[in-house]
């Protein structure tokens, strides 16, 4: 799932017209941070999942990609 959520988060973060660290001052985390979880290095933890949800106004469902809408 990991890899999913990776190409989800950039898909959705190219389609916004967003670099990697405007995504991560949204979020209020480091860029380097949000690198790790585009690149499917790391796993965000659930609140953080839930805060990317809301800030891209998609579900989680559709990052961890049980979803396709």
């Amino acid at each position: 799932m990991e890899i999913i959520l990776g190409a989800r988060l950039r898909e959705l973060r190219t389609e916004k017209k967003m670099t990697q660290r405007q995504v991560a001052e949204a979020l209020g985390i480091n860029s380097v941070t949000y690198l790790h979880y585009e690149k499917s290095q790391r796993d965000p933890p659930l609140s953080l999942l839930a805060d990317m949800a809301k800030f891209f106004g998609v579900s989680t469902d559709y990052l961890l990609g049980l979803t396709d809408y």
